[in-house]
């Protein structure tokens, strides 16, 4: 482990869920019996970590308990952070860049207000902090600014962008960058597409054209299709991670805004039901707020207080 993914860690331990430690104020001094569970149920789906994965946990605490396993609240805590890690360790993958595939296109898709664009600027500059060559392709044509946000990160970060006027043709865009990105022996293409809801069949349509285009480049693109969620939405992010698998095949996820929200509990809930690779998190609006997601520190943050939090 670097230097700077240690401190991201102690970042996401501190500000996952932020002011909602609900294992922590629930547990000290308390004896572990049927109203306790019954809270502690409350509590988790409060979290949004949802029905399926509260049940796997709750039925397994059961069977510790009745076994006389857990002798004291810090016994629960812990098997609780057990049952945690035991859904969430299979998906912490991080995206492994495959450098014989020249470019390796990242698609990046998600709804409207999601931290989309925010996301291509940080993952960016963290594949080029690895000594990779990035080029952007601003395939958002429909929302005003899309393309000028997108190309204040490319100067930011010191990469090439290929951009068209707005209401151009997405696919085209992209098609475009992807022939650029081969002409510049480009490590990596990161491809922007407009933000659209999980229910606009029409907009989930242009995603599928958008994958058939680069496929005339390189039938083996993309490489990765990353889905950004937000992680305030809660269980909606459930439905919007169903409904995008199903038009594109995601093969990664961002979670997003997990500092700001009492829902950080939906990473599970989408661990669970999807089993898709969480790639990376964010927990701030700063660049090194965004980094590869770690099991272990999210349990730690999700299920005891924020201490100091690590600037």
């Amino acid at each position: 482990m670097t230097a700077d993914e240690g401190n991201f860690f102690a970042r996401l331990r501190a500000r996952v869920n932020r002011g909602a430690a609900f294992v922590a104020n629930l547990l000290p001094g308390r004896r572990i019996d049927a109203e306790l569970l019954d809270e502690l149920e409350t509590r988790l789906l409060e979290a949004d970590v949802g029905v399926e994965a509260t049940q796997e946990i709750l039925a397994d605490l059961h069977k510790k308990v009745a076994r006389a396993e857990l002798a004291d609240a810090k016994a629960l805590e812990d098997a609780l952070a057990a049952s945690l890690l035991a859904i969430l360790k299979p998906i912490e993958r991080p995206l492994a860049v495959d450098r014989a595939k020249k470019p390796f296109v990242v698609l990046v898709v998600g709804v409207n207000g999601s931290g989309k664009t925010t996301t291509i600027g940080k993952l960016a500059r963290l594949l080029k902090d690895q000594g990779l060559s990035v080029l952007l392709a601003a395939g958002d044509t429909f929302r005003a600014a899309a393309v000028e946000q997108l190309a204040v990160w490319a100067e930011r970060n010191a990469v090439p962008i290929v951009s068209q006027a707005t209401g151009a043709d997405p696919a085209a865009v992209v098609f475009d960058a992807l022939q650029s990105a081969k002409a510049r022996g480009s490590d990596v293409l990161i491809a922007d597409t407009a933000g659209r809801l999980h229910t606009q069949s029409h907009l989930m349509d242009e995603l599928a054209k958008i994958a058939r285009v680069i496929k005339r480049l390189d039938p083996e693109a993309p490489h990765e299709v990353l889905l950004v969620l937000d992680a305030s939405l809660g269980q909606n992010a459930v439905r919007q991670a169903e409904q995008f698998s199903q038009a594109i095949g995601v093969t990664g996820i961002v979670v997003t805004k997990l500092d700001g929200t009492a829902k950080g509990g939906i990473v599970v809930a989408i661990a669970r039901r999807f089993g898709l690779p969480i790639r990376f998190v964010g927990i701030g609006e700063q660049a090194e707020d965004f980094g590869i997601f770690d099991a272990r520190a999210y349990v730690e943050g999700l299920l005891r207080p924020a201490a100091v939090d690590t600037p």
